[in-house]
């Protein structure tokens, strides 16, 4: 069955068939033609998939995001980072590394980052003649921490799929999204040290309080939020619609860079961007439902438990098979239909569930700046109006960089779970 099951889904998805459409239509073959099910069980298995509360915070924080970049709040981040390291050789692609990471901590996307953050500073470090590929490749790299730094849609579907607490998942996750903000920015340092491209330094340095000042607003929106989550006030799903109304009051009443007309272009956005995932879920939920019936994930447990004799070569062994999934398939799907799978293996070899996610998700975040599928990848082009190709060379350097991390992350467990015992969560 299982092979049948994912070699639909394989052909479909060559065939360029959605992956949502991909994945389901895999399930129905699996519902049909294997488990003897009725197919009414087909649109109940799909909602009950989608029938968690967890995941109404999806929702909110995409459109969270998306009024953020729409109402001149991603402007002003931009504007206090450069006045702190604008005249800093390489302050400039440091600036997209740090506003990438803050950006994230409310919007948690990381295809929005891209689209919110490039179409600022792409172009500004194609004025200082940083080449064009450079800054695509760096913008799509650091656009990822839009999944690592919490809050975090992928860290929301991984708790709902394997049981981990969410909360502590977006704790966990301050420490992994450090380490890659510092690692790139260290290898920004030595590039633009050593590189021969001919950087320009001309461009004055913006004055700091003036810039603190109009990003005042902008910069207490994180702060709310993940003290709210971390502080016990409110929940990672009731964190999401405070982040909303919050975007919603600065972009319309403080900051006045959003009218009611571009409010309702963002609702549409976000509506269709929602929709997109939440049809993933439903799907991957039937998915996981025929496999689970079939006993499938209890098979694979067994064989992993019999092949892999520590938790060090079934982490290494993980890595390769996600990196290579995330290459082909969506972030979300990956998650939803792994996840249930691979966690309680995991713990067999006493493996923090919390810490098992952060590598997970971080191996699977490389998937967005990954051929063929990398999502931000193709986003970045769109915004630098350049061809993949261009960005090859600047981009390996970044995934190793990336990788470099991700086995820190692995092998190192205290990086995703310090946050928790610092702020008692342990």
């Amino acid at each position: 069955m299982l092979p049948m099951m994912i070699s639909t889904m394989v052909v479909l998805m060559v065939l360029a068939v959605p992956v949502a459409v991909a994945i389901g239509l895999a399930g129905v073959v699996g519902t049909v033609g294997f488990s003897n099910l009725p197919l009414i069980v087909v649109p109940q298995q799909a909602y009950i998939a989608l029938d968690k509360f967890p995941l109404a915070a999806i929702p909110f924080f995409i459109l969270a995001g998306n009024i953020m970049a729409a109402g001149g709040i991603s402007s002003r981040l931009v504007d206090l980072v450069e006045s702190v390291l604008g005249r800093v050789r390489g302050g400039l692609p440091i600036s997209c590394i740090v506003v990438c990471m803050i950006f994230a901590a409310v919007s948690g996307s990381s295809v929005a980052t891209t689209f919110a953050i490039g179409a600022i500073l792409i172009p500004a470090m194609v004025r200082q003649n940083y080449p064009v590929g450079f800054a695509a490749s760096l913008q799509a790299t650091s656009a990822e921490l839009g999944v690592i730094i919490p809050p975090s849609i992928p860290m929301i579907l991984y708790g709902v799929s394997a049981g981990a607490p969410v909360g502590d998942l977006f704790i966990a996750g301050l420490g992994p999204g450090l380490l890659i903000a510092v690692a790139l920015a260290i290898y920004v340092l030595i590039w633009t040290r050593f590189t021969k491209a001919p950087i320009s330094e001309s461009l004055t340095r913006k004055p700091f309080l003036p810039s603190l000042r109009r990003s005042l607003f902008a910069l207490l929106m994180p702060v709310i939020i993940l003290g709210g989550i971390y502080g016990g006030i409110f929940t990672p799903t009731e964190a999401s619609v405070i982040a909303v109304f919050y975007a919603l009051t600065v972009s319309l009443l403080v900051y006045r860079e959003m009218t009611l007309a571009d409010l309702v272009a963002v609702i549409r956005r976000s509506t269709i961007s929602s929709a997109i995932i939440m049809f993933i879920i439903s799907m991957a939920g039937l998915f996981s439902f025929v496999l689970t019936r079939a006993g499938v994930p209890a098979a694979i447990g067994e064989w992993i438990a019999i092949t892999f004799d520590s938790g060090f070569t079934f982490l290494l062994a993980v890595n390769l098979f996600l990196f290579l999934i995330g290459m082909f398939v969506e972030t979300s799907a990956s998650i939803v239909v792994i996840a249930p799978i691979l966690a309680p293996v995991a713990m067999r070899f006493g493996i923090d569930p919390v810490h098992f996610g952060m590598v997970m998700i971080t191996n699977l975040a490389m998937g967005m700046i990954t051929p063929p599928f990398g999502v931000n990848l193709f986003a970045a082009c769109a915004v630098a109006k350049i061809s993949l190709h261009r960005m090859i060379p600047h981009l390996l350097p970044l995934v190793g960089v990336i990788l470099l991390c991700l086995a820190l992350i692995t092998y190192v467990p205290q990086i995703s779970l310090v946050s928790l015992y610092l702020l008692g969560a342990r």
